[in-house]
């Protein structure tokens, strides 16, 4: 779905003299995590005449950020009979708008998740490994303008040496496509899945096993990126991330790894098919820096692809 057009409709529906709150937008998409995702949309907004991102401020009546600049937001304020005074909304409570329509989207790609996490499988489920692939999405500073999503499938038995390992490549690919999902914390998947899949669709190589920069299993709903897209594909995959995501200790299914001279690990977890032993073993293997060889080249090829698309 298109969340940016969902939200800018939400916004649209603020009447004339009235004003509404980033967490209160958040509420009407179904999840107050989105508060933050709010703010960048309204940011990205590429016309306040038509939708009115000016009318949405903090939750205690500071007026927040706008792209036109602050006194160009007052101005529109007080053009719509809302009155401000020392950068806050005055008699906010009273002018403050939350009677949203809305079919409350997220808590919907909630119960979307949960239903596929019941379709994970943690278990190795393939024949041999031959091939592994790394997929990464990078963004353009612009959310309308196109992202770059890249895979590199390498040759999984290049044997590593204690000085040099570089995996041979076996197949590259690069694909664009518009972003229609802004990031929210724990609902990446839906952000990516569209490029990713328009990715795994182009390869000529089915890999063995997918790296994915982002959880596995190690999510609040047992369904991040690589277990998601796992169970879309129908293929094996890892979950490969330099975050931890706010989890009960007794669901950390994860195996922290500093490679190299990294301060920081990386989070490894099973995304699908795929057990822990296995996806910690295929990470090692993988390993000449901090980041596993397939996802450190897709990450690059990606930058690269945002750089050239200029």
């Amino acid at each position: 779905m298109n969340l940016f057009e969902y939200t800018y409709d939400l916004v649209r529906q603020i009447p004339k003299g009235k004003i509404s709150s980033y967490g209160s937008v958040a509420r009407a998409l179904g999840d107050i995590r989105a508060s933050r995702a709010v703010g960048r949309m309204m940011n990205q907004n590429p016309d306040a005449d038509d939708m009115p991102c000016f009318k949405i401020v903090h939750s205690d009546g500071r007026l927040g950020g706008f792209g036109l600049g602050i006194d160009d937001k007052i101005r529109r304020l007080n053009k719509d009979n809302i009155v401000v005074k020392d950068s806050k909304i005055i008699d906010f409570e009273n002018v403050l708008f939350e009677d949203f329509k809305t079919d409350y989207p997220l808590k919907k790609l909630r119960q979307e998740q949960i239903e596929l996490s019941k379709k994970v499988k943690t278990r190795d489920d393939f024949e041999e490994i031959v091939t592994v692939a790394g997929i990464d999405v990078a963004y353009p500073m612009n959310e309308f303008d196109d992202a770059c999503g890249t895979c590199v499938i390498v040759d999984y038995k290049t044997e590593p040496d204690l000085f040099y390992y570089k995996p041979k490549i076996v197949e590259e690919k690069t694909v664009f496509a518009k972003t229609e999902f802004p990031y929210i914390p724990t609902y990446l998947s839906y952000r990516e899945i569209p490029i990713i899949k328009k990715l795994f669709e182009s390869l000529d190589t089915k890999p063995s096993i997918i790296m994915f920069d982002g959880n596995g299993i190690l999510h609040p709903y047992g369904c991040g990126l690589a277990s998601h897209c796992g169970v879309l594909l129908d293929t094996p995959s890892i979950g490969v991330a330099k975050s931890l995501l706010p989890v009960k200790s007794k669901e950390k299914k994860s195996y922290n790894l500093i490679s190299g001279r990294a301060k920081k690990p990386i989070y490894i977890s099973p995304g699908h098919k795929v057990s822990l032993d296995t996806s910690v073993s295929v990470v090692r293997h993988l390993c000449r820096y901090k980041i596993p060889e397939p996802l450190r080249l897709a990450h690059m090829l990606s930058k690269k692809g945002l750089i050239e698309r200029r």
